[in-house]
């Protein structure tokens, strides 16, 4: 499974101690240079000093520079990027939290999932006994915002 990440995901789950989530679901992760660069620049981010030691977490360069200018009028740089890497690798999946991207990530027909969906997935595979308590150190640890609603609808999708 070819699957391409942004940045939330990667630092969400790192500040809750969940990294590894991504590793046991899909093998490895591709992200483009944009997102490295982001992941890497604050220097008080864990994920930061880790990044370069994770082999699992492949960093690729964007080819399609005209349709990242292009995307990058409407999202940030490592939004627009990981689509267009996401499109050149003909990826399965696009993790990506941010309602924008994932909505002209479905513009070109990309499977996406954010962190929640990741969540649920990872306890459908046994990679986590119960999505609730994770939910809730993205809340309070790593400022991750959910709605009421949307809250709801995760443990209820989790089964709990």
């Amino acid at each position: 499974m070819i699957v391409v990440s942004d940045t939330s995901p990667i630092t969400n789950l790192d500040a809750v101690g969940h990294l590894d989530l991504l590793r046991q679901l899909y093998g490895k992760v591709m992200i483009p240079q944009a997102v490295y660069q982001e992941l890497t620049a604050e220097a008080l981010n864990p994920a930061a000093v880790a990044l370069p030691a994770i082999v699992w977490i492949e960093t690729r360069p964007v080819l399609n520079r005209s349709l990242v200018t292009a995307l990058t009028t409407e999202l940030d740089e490592g939004e627009a990027e990981a689509i267009a890497l996401a499109l050149e690798v003909n990826a399965d999946l696009v993790l990506m939290d941010e309602r924008l991207g994932r909505t002209v990530a479905a513009r070109f027909s990309l499977h996406r999932i954010g962190l929640l969906g990741v969540l649920i997935e990872a306890k459908r595979h046994g990679c986590i006994p119960a999505v609730k308590p994770v939910l809730e150190a993205l809340i309070a640890k790593a400022d991750f915002w959910v709605s009421q609603h949307l809250y709801a609808q995760v443990v209820r999708a989790a089964g709990e």
